[in-house]
């Protein structure tokens, strides 16, 4: 029986409206996956730069705290180095002070053997040696001379020892040092007093005068020792 112009009308339209709804169905399919899938590539590239960024302001702040160690070292350095030529300038000033007051002093001859006394004494109590051999400038020999004489009975009666001091007339100290006076346990030891020299007149301090000596120890090492006279 063949179908009228109608039914075949309304089986396309039947036709159409399933092909319709199952291309719908596909097309809501693929878009469901496809936002799915920018979803998840979203999410990738999203994570991906916020630890990329992550990374990025941690390595700044590595370099900013670097830096600021390296600024506070070099401020630090700045710091050490004007403190260092402040102090430099300082002991220059008051090299400088000392010396004129010790050349004033040495003019005095009062001070200076009251000084002298004080060098003397002190040198053979450190030494504690049953001879001792004492060396001085040229200048000072009669000063030192009675400084010795003062010295070695006190010494006795301190030490209750006996002691014999001896002045060294053949090698005195160079006449350029301001004040000074070289005790020793051995005539051998010129080379020791000399090494001294040098510094014998670099200890100073600021109201105060001081004197320096050189001390020879019974093994022949040398140390230099400085005595502060107000």
């Amino acid at each position: 029986m063949a179908l009228s112009d109608a039914d075949v009308q309304k089986q396309i339209k039947h036709m159409m409206a399933f092909i319709e709804q199952e291309a719908n169905e596909k097309a809501e399919e693929i878009d469901a996956k496809a936002e799915e899938e920018f979803n998840i590539e979203k999410g990738r590239l999203v994570q991906t730069q916020r630890l990329k960024i992550m990374e990025y302001y941690e390595k700044k702040e590595k370099q900013i705290e670097q830096q600021k160690k390296i600024q506070m070292s070099n401020l630090m350095n700045q710091a050490r180095l004007k403190v260092l030529r402040a102090r430099d300038d300082l002991i220059t000033d008051l090299l400088t002070e000392a010396k004129q007051r010790l050349s004033k002093v040495v003019k005095d001859t009062t001070r200076y053997q009251v000084l002298l006394d004080g060098l003397v004494l002190q040198g053979l109590y450190q030494l504690l040696e049953p001879r001792m051999i004492v060396r001085c400038r040229k200048q000072d020999f009669p000063l030192v001379k009675a400084a010795v004489q003062k010295a070695i009975p006190m010494y006795k009666i301190a030490t209750k020892k006996d002691v014999d001091v001896q002045i060294d007339q053949e090698a005195y100290l160079p006449e350029e040092i301001i004040v000074t006076v070289g005790l020793g346990r051995d005539p051998g030891v010129e080379g020791l007093l000399r090494g001294c020299e040098s510094t014998c007149v670099q200890y100073h301090y600021i109201h105060s005068i001081v004197l320096c000596h050189c001390v020879v120890s019974s093994d022949l090492r040398h140390h230099c020792h400085s005595q502060v006279y107000q």
